[in-house]
């Protein structure tokens, strides 16, 4: 599997489409329920698949080896007269990359929070161990799926062609749609919360016009809007600018019989203004998942550095460039599962704790992790180049050293393990830190930070590049390794992931704890029909004695 420079190229394009389709994934996702979305998205997925971790729209792009007139003529790599593709085909082909990045994008974060709705029992005193034990089977379960497409599906293209190779993942595809078709009926379906980014936005407007009101005493009833039933009375006391998009100016004029509000632009629940509260207190610890996913992205290097190496494992075979990554999966599928069986039980003896170590500290560990990964990739790198040049092979860029590939192993498996670390704890995180109508938004978190990643990798490439290649010297990133200095790049990353580390630890205690179990039912909306909720409210009160200072200050 050689790759050029020109499809790492392409390859970084694709990445880029995940980000530019986030925004219409989450709105999706917020207007249909989660069982839904997930169906929309599988039905586009069946147009979707991997290969060595690159996603491509596998029905389109099926059309395109099984109809030669979709393709240019076959032409050998390297050859001078290939006939370039036309308007029509790259359309098809960039059509199959769109395809991948809202199916992708769509199916990942609902499948994993409707997968995790199934589990989620509060009532369950091991309800947290279960949830934890499901989050890391299902990203070990990716892990084995990954290692499967990088090995069996290439080597399947390979042997039988692209129509196979192809047809292959389209019908796997197809039949996980038919079987989540068939087993719909027995599936947990949380209902969907249709009005959470109208409700955002009416907490930040309702707050800003109700900037100049004074916050009532501390653990006073009746002075917050909230929803019948609901165990969310009084807001928390951070992000409290938010907190007076819930007050109640006067009940006689916010409220109606029922106790609803009157007008939902003039005054919002306790739930609205935590939902967006959630949202808020989460976004810094999220940007410290973009670096990690930098590192985690850097796919293509690894692969260049591979070409210029001795792939040998045993007599003639040669392990393909591209199948290396596969040890950073295998290394996350089998941490994950000793982590799972064996540490947690051993580790919650001492921290008290049924998951082990606590959400924050397992993203920390992967943060740590990542900043070694790329110090020995800047380290493996460095005895590359030097080997290259001390056999005269600096001019020649496709010229294979006297060093085994096998050292770029280490820093693969040390990427996968801090991916086991951080990525699962950040999914874990998320999910945890917010409603469950909110479930896929936080699941699309890491998506979205994931995707942030990759443009960020991109940004820094561009920027590395730009940089040192001022005055006619050759770019860090240059197409020749053996002219270039990757190994300062890699650096490079090491120095911005130790800084995101400590930047963690920052935010982590900013965040304040975790571990404690949110409040999060959304209670009943009051209804302008049940007058009893307005009798029994404590507004009642406040709206016979008009004693209230927040209506002396109107």
């Amino acid at each position: 599997m050689e790759i050029s420079s020109d499809e790492m190229k392409i390859s970084q394009e694709v990445r880029k489409g995940g980000i530019r389709t986030m925004p219409f994934i989450i709105v999706v996702t917020l207007i249909v329920s989660i069982p839904t979305a997930f169906l929309i998205f599988s039905i586009i997925f069946c147009l979707q698949d991997y290969e060595s971790g690159e996603g491509k729209g596998i029905i389109v792009l099926w059309l395109t080896a099984l109809f030669p007139e979709a393709r240019p003529p076959h032409c050998h790599p390297g050859a001078a007269n290939c006939v370039q593709p036309n308007g029509s085909q790259l359309a098809l082909l960039f059509a199959s990359f769109a395809i991948m990045s809202v199916g992708a994008g769509g199916i990942r974060p609902c499948s994993l929070a409707f997968g995790a709705d199934q589990f989620d029992n509060p009532e369950n005193p091991k309800n947290e161990r279960i949830l934890q034990s499901f989050f890391n089977f299902y990203y070990a379960s990716v892990g084995i799926s990954l290692m499967i497409s990088v090995t069996v599906i290439v080597y399947i293209q390979m042997e039988a062609g692209w129509i196979v190779g192809f047809g292959v993942p389209a019908g796997l595809m197809f039949l996980s749609t038919v079987l989540f078709l068939v087993g719909s009926s027995l599936y947990v379906k949380v209902k969907a919360n249709k009005n959470l980014i109208t409700g955002f936005a009416q907490v930040a407007v309702v707050a800003f016009k109700n900037k100049h009101l004074t916050f009532p005493p501390k653990n006073s009833d009746g002075w917050y809007h909230y929803s019948k039933g609901s165990k969310l009375v009084s807001p928390t006391q951070k992000i409290r600018f938010l907190n007076k998009a819930c007050i109640i100016r006067n009940p006689e004029k916010d409220l109606n019989t029922g106790g609803s509000a009157s007008e939902r632009w003039h005054l919002c629940t306790v739930q609205q203004a935590e939902a967006l509260k959630a949202l808020i207190k989460v976004v810094p610890i999220w940007s410290t998942g973009i670096i990690v996913a930098v590192t985690i992205s850097q796919n293509s290097f690894p692969v260049l550095q591979a070409n210029t190496m001795d792939r040998r494992l045993a007599g003639n075979f040669k392990i393909p460039a591209g199948s290396l990554s596969v040890f950073a999966l295998l290394t996350l599928t089998v941490w994950v599962g000793i982590y799972d069986r064996i540490v947690v039980p051993w580790i919650s003896k001492f921290t008290k704790r049924s998951g082990g170590l606590s959400l924050k500290q397992r993203m920390g560990i992967g943060l740590f992790i990542s900043c070694f990964a790329t110090a020995v990739a800047a380290l493996v790198e460095r005895a590359r180049r030097g080997r290259a040049i001390h056999e005269g092979l600096a001019d020649n860029s496709t010229a294979v050293v006297n060093m085994s590939a096998m050292w770029l192993v280490p820093q693969h498996c040390l990427t996968g393990l801090a991916e086991a670390f951080n990525a699962i704890g950040q999914i874990n995180f998320y999910y945890s830190q917010f409603p469950k109508s909110m479930s896929s938004i936080g699941v699309a978190l890491f998506a979205l930070g994931m995707a942030v990643g990759n443009l960020v990798g991109s940004l820094i490439v561009g920027i590395v590049d730009g940089l040192s290649k001022r005055g006619d010297r050759p770019s860090w990133v240059s197409s020749n390794l053996n002219q270039g200095h990757y190994d300062y790049y890699y650096w490079v990353l090491t120095i911005l992931s130790v800084a995101n580390f400590f930047f963690f630890i920052f935010c982590s205690r900013a965040y304040g704890s975790c571990e404690e179990p949110n409040v999060w039912d959304e209670g009943e909306p009051m209804k302008e029909e049940d007058p009893h909720a307005y009798e029994e409210s404590p507004l009642r009160n406040i709206a016979k004695s008009k004693e209230s200072p927040l209506i002396h200050a109107l």
